[in-house]
């Protein structure tokens, strides 16, 4: 049996400030209302901490510790961590300073155990003459305990933290030149390791909530793959063909994710014969690479839905803060 995971922290970016809201079973939730038949709504998430970022400063990224008392946040030139009264822990300049102010976006993570923040620096689109890096910064003191030059040129990433083991994804994307999919281990306590996944043209989309498997979409959108935690290996793939498009008129999006540990959301989109897009979500069993069909979510976008692993997902709300869902009996 799968331990229920401890809540989860997600931040937004509103108003300049950063929130943070706290993701869980019943808690951070306003009230809601049944919608649909089959489905239903916990509500919109009532912020639980809001961080104000340092006077000039553009927030490109940010995570929130577990506890709220602290945030770490990502500028184009540098990685900053502010107490909730915002007062500063620590900083860290991203040298030289870049002028670029478009195509590179730095991003953050923390650790599982909350000691390490994990900085992915996009410096070769950056233009600061050398190739990106992946840096270990000790949460309290900021002090750099590793750094790997990548071989990547990538205009940004997305951490994900493995739930259980706290090994740290990072999926750097290149823009046409595709994506590159990375994981490190260790942190305070070890010398921190890092690997490459054998991929240039894979997307990771989400870990399962067991941290068992992870999920990549085909960069050139032809497919979805499903691979074993740790080594990568794939345990199925489903084309555009399998959902029952043709591959030249459907392609499959870089979203969706877990919905549980056993059913995944796949999202795939096209163009109606009056040149409108169109998007649609389906259901996969990942225990045998089977569809459990359509599942219908009010959403403005194919990226605004959010699915959280435990059976509910995530969509914007007309405040900008987020709504939670839930499928009901």
């Amino acid at each position: 049996m799968i331990p229920e995971p401890p809540p989860k922290v997600i931040t937004r970016l509103r108003d300049g400030r950063i929130h943070a809201y706290v993701v869980g079973a019943g808690v951070g939730v306003g009230v809601g209302v049944g919608v649909g038949v089959g489905v239903g709504v916990y509500g919109t998430l009532e912020p639980a901490a809001r961080f104000q970022p340092r006077d000039g400063d553009e927030v490109v990224a940010s995570v929130v510790r577990q506890d709220l008392g602290r945030v770490v946040y990502t500028t184009l030139n540098g990685v900053v961590c502010l107490t909730g009264a915002g007062d500063l822990v620590w900083s860290s300049d991203f040298e030289p300073h870049s002028d670029v102010r478009h195509g590179h976006r730095p991003g953050c993570a923390l650790s599982l155990d909350g000691r390490t923040v994990w900085v992915y620096r996009p410096d070769a689109m950056a233009g600061r003459g050398g190739g990106d890096q992946w840096v270990v910064h000790d949460a309290e003191s900021g002090v750099v305990l590793a750094r790997w030059e990548l071989e990547t040129v990538g205009h940004g990433a997305f951490h994900h933290v493995h739930p259980v083991d706290g090994s740290i994804y990072l999926d750097v994307g290149e823009g046409q030149d595709g994506s590159v999919i990375l994981r490190g281990t260790g942190g305070a306590d070890s010398e921190p390791e890092f690997v490459t996944y054998p991929w240039s043209d894979r997307c990771l989309i989400d870990l399962a909530p067991s941290g068992q498997q992870f999920m990549t979409v085909d960069h050139g959108q032809a497919d979805v793959a499903f691979h074993g935690h740790p080594n990568g290996d794939v345990l199925f793939t489903l084309p555009v063909e399998a959902f029952g498009y043709g591959p030249e008129e459907v392609f499959v999006e870089w979203g969706g994710g877990y919905l549980t540990e056993h059913t995944a959301i796949v999202t795939l989109g096209g163009e109606s014969q009056d040149e409108e897009e169109w998007f649609r979500y389906h259901v996969v069993d990942v225990r045998t690479g089977t569809l459990s069909g359509e599942f219908t979510v009010e959403a403005s976008n194919p990226y605004e839905l959010v699915p959280l692993g435990d059976g509910s997902w995530l969509t914007g709300g007309p405040g900008g803060d987020p709504i939670r869902w839930s499928r009901t009996p």
